[in-house]
């Protein structure tokens, strides 16, 4: 590589040397290699290699118990879940989680909890409708590993 760089010292002796280049960039390419899968999937990461999975929010604080249980559900299904318990609104929860790319968005209210369900929505605000939570996490398990693809 200093030779094709054409790079060179003065040593002791007044002459110019090629020096010896030792190079190593392991972080520096994991770093590109991410770069290039989020430009890829312009952000929005397949379920399986999505750092956060899903989120399941509440649609008021008397529901939060509940979304608790759901996330801890799909938690020991081996699924990175996250609960939002805010006192927002629910409409403003789930844009926002929405503009996170989150692969799906599970919202749960007295209908939900009443049932054992939850009503969950795809990636790019595709209602996938209200579904069992036993149900949701088989969907999202079977997703849930390298070369899968989302049958919806």
């Amino acid at each position: 590589m200093p030779i094709r760089l054409d790079a060179q010292f003065v040593a002791e002796d007044n002459t110019r040397k090629n020096p010896v280049m030792l190079h190593r960039a392991i972080l520096g390419s994991l770093e590109r290699f991410i770069g290039i899968l989020l430009e890829n999937y312009v952000g929005a990461l397949p379920l399986w290699l999505a750092p956060r999975q899903m989120a399941v929010a509440s649609i008021t604080s008397e529901h939060g118990e509940f979304a608790e249980n759901v996330v801890n559900k799909l938690k020991a299904a081996g699924l990175r879940a996250e609960v939002d318990l805010r006192a927002d609104k629910i409409s403003y929860k789930i844009r926002e989680l929405s503009l996170q790319k989150l692969p799906y968005i599970a919202v749960v209210g007295a209908k939900e909890a009443e049932q054992g369900a939850v009503a969950v929505r795809g990636r790019g605000n595709v209602d996938m409708g209200v579904m069992p939570i036993e149900k949701f996490i088989e969907l999202a398990v079977s997703e849930n590993r390298p070369g899968a693809h989302k049958n919806n």
